[in-house]
């Protein structure tokens, strides 16, 4: 532990010395010089502080979701430019070192000066990162996106040919802090006028006390003619606190199973119903939370007891770990899972057709929008809320409809 701490505090060291010398290279007065120095120290211990006073007994705070945000406004863009002047200093060391024993010039100081315009670069690409974490806090944390997707099947039942479903995922309901814009987005999954609703869980971040100012809001999800469904994620089995009673964390879970009965969703736990449209029907299962990192509490054989592999499937399964893991390859064909769970780490570049990039693809195979192996599908919802981080930056939380359709993928 203190070994962590020091290096921690080096690498703080480090960081603060180099955003420093940038402003010192562009920056000449001495007052604003030492205000920076101030506000960097003041900053920092509040961090810290703020830390400090984390609670695993209650969990998540709107203190510590404010302290993450300043965390990352502060030292992403700070980091930005500890690796733009470091390897300045690196060409520095190099051309000092080359000059020193082939000693081209005798005049030159073996380490030359920090060039005013490296400085600027390294303040220009800090910017960046800077306004777009205080654009997610302000604004990106609620700019719903609509986004359709129609997948094809061969298989698929006539009767389901253009039916469609509204997916949402990680609605986390204790990082709400704006009922104008939580209204608007129910605005917009009503508007979309959808045969069925489903919901890959996440509906807290850990208490079911979270959920109940936002129940009167998610009620207002109209009915959808083949009816609302949901499952259950990580975060709702209150394994991120530090519970008083084993009695008390079990009600927690109670409590929070209930809160889908209460908005009108017909909670799956480990089982299947068939949707029935004519003589034609498709199955919904809905396990529990299964993920590589979390219990393994899904159970696919339970879940799909007496469906043979000819039923079309529809599974709902939280964490994507579990497509890759279990599904995908499962003797009894699961046509289409629908999933959530990362949201997109709530920070990435998305331009369609160009690029797709998020941290947190180096953690899940399969993070956002569609995925396809020898024609088993999951989509993976970047989710409705946020959390930890109290914003989102080119990952936006999304509402999506999916079209089944009839045939061969046209892709």
């Amino acid at each position: 532990m203190i070994l962590r701490f020091l290096i921690l505090f080096l690498a703080l060291f480090i960081i603060e010395i180099y955003a420093y010398q940038a402003l010192r290279t562009i920056v000449k007065s001495k007052p604003i010089l030492i205000s920076y120095q101030i506000i960097s120290v003041l900053v920092l211990a509040f961090i810290i502080y703020s830390f400090t006073q984390f609670d695993r007994r209650i969990g998540q705070t709107p203190q510590t979701m404010q302290t993450m945000g300043l965390l990352l406004m502060v030292y992403l863009p700070k980091i930005i430019l500890t690796l733009v002047l470091f390897s300045e200093d690196i060409f520095r060391i190099g051309f000092g070192s080359i000059n020193h024993f082939a000693k081209f010039n005798d005049n030159v100081d073996f380490l030359a000066s920090r060039r005013k315009f490296v400085s600027q670069i390294g303040l220009g690409l800090a910017a960046v990162p800077f306004l777009s974490l205080i654009y997610g806090v302000t604004t990106g944390k609620y700019n719903y996106k609509v986004i359709k997707q129609a997948i094809f099947f061969p298989d698929l039942p006539d009767a389901f040919d253009g039916f469609t479903i509204t997916h949402i995922s990680d609605i986390h309901s204790g990082s709400f802090d704006n009922p104008e814009k939580i209204n608007y987005a129910i605005d917009l999954i009503n508007e979309q006028n959808s045969d069925m609703i489903l919901f890959t869980g996440d509906i807290v971040n850990t208490d079911a006390k979270e959920m109940h100012p936002w129940i009167d809001t998610f009620k207002k999800i109209k009915a959808h003619k083949y009816g609302k469904y949901s499952v259950l994620g990580n975060h709702d089995y209150g394994e991120y606190v530090t519970w008083p009673t084993e009695a008390a964390k079990e009600k927690n879970f109670q409590d929070i199973k209930d809160l889908h009965r209460q908005i009108d969703f017909k909670l799956m736990l480990n089982e299947h119903t068939f949707i029935e449209n004519g003589t034609d029907r498709i199955a919904l299962i809905g396990v529990e939370n299964w993920g590589v990192k979390f219990k393994k509490l899904g159970d696919l054989q339970k879940a799909s007891n007496g469906l043979s592999n000819d039923d079309f499937k529809i599974l709902m399964s939280h964490d994507p770990s579990h497509w890759d893991a279990e599904i995908n390859n499962h003797e009894k064909n699961f046509h289409l899972t629908l999933s959530g769970h990362t949201h997109g780490m709530q920070f990435g570049i998305e331009i369609p057709g160009i690029i797709k990039w998020s941290p947190i693809q180096y953690l899940y195979k399969q993070w956002a929008g569609l995925y396809e192996n020898m024609g088993r599908y999951v989509y993976v919802n970047r989710g409705f809320g946020f959390h930890a981080y109290p914003g989102r930056v080119g990952i936006m939380p999304e509402i999506t409809i999916i079209q089944l359709k009839k045939g061969k993928n046209v892709a």
